[in-house]
């Protein structure tokens, strides 16, 4: 299965020519003059980054994970610092950072690769940082049915940072838990100790 990477939200692709032209509206109404040299193309630029970044409406999340295999493999499994990009839904400003999964398999594992490319699926959707550390958990919970799953999302949210409060610098950190990792306080100490390593 290919990644999010290769994929581009085709809808966009579809109505290319009315969000160039929203594009260009909006750029008139902040008062830009759009006939100038540097805004010309931007429309146009706007749309292609449009495909790329919002390319996880066109992924099913629960397919990314791909094949999985029988592993009789019953110890903690981290996947850490993958790095992301989404868009805040409530103002359309980006924000970034890493997530960090762990999980206790059951018998069944999936590829490494396929976690990063899950958390791409995730975040490339208007998103809150709270959906994005819940459906990886609910989804890995879902799709592998491991004994336990705990995930943890840091977030750097420019509209925080750039904007309203201008707390640049500041970081937003989430966590989801499932399974074994809700009641074992050792498990969950264990994963957050190797995530600082």
């Amino acid at each position: 299965m290919a990644g999010v990477k290769d994929y581009l939200n085709t809808q966009v692709g579809d109505n290319r020519e009315r969000i160039e032209h929203h594009v260009k509206e909006i750029l008139k109404l902040i008062g830009e003059n759009v006939e100038r040299e540097g805004l010309l193309d931007t429309p146009a630029r706007v749309t292609r980054m449009y495909e790329e970044i919002f390319s996880g409406y066109q992924v099913d999340p629960r397919d990314v994970l791909g094949v999985t295999f029988d592993e009789q493999h019953e110890e903690l499994v981290i996947v850490k610092d993958i790095t992301y990009y989404s868009q805040c839904e409530h103002h359309m400003a980006p924000f970034f950072g890493k997530v960090h999964i762990g999980y206790v398999p059951s018998g069944k594992i999936a590829g490494l690769s396929k976690f990063a490319r899950l958390v791409d699926a995730i975040t490339r959707r208007l998103q809150v940082q709270e959906r994005i550390t819940s459906e990886i958990a609910d989804i890995m919970d879902e799709v592998l049915q491991p004994q336990g799953v705990m995930v943890v999302v840091e977030g750097e949210h420019l509209c925080m940072c750039a904007r309203g409060v201008k707390k640049p610098g500041s970081k937003t950190v989430t966590s989801a838990v499932r399974g074994s990792f809700r009641s074992d306080a050792a498990q969950r100490a264990e994963f957050l100790s190797l995530l600082r390593q």
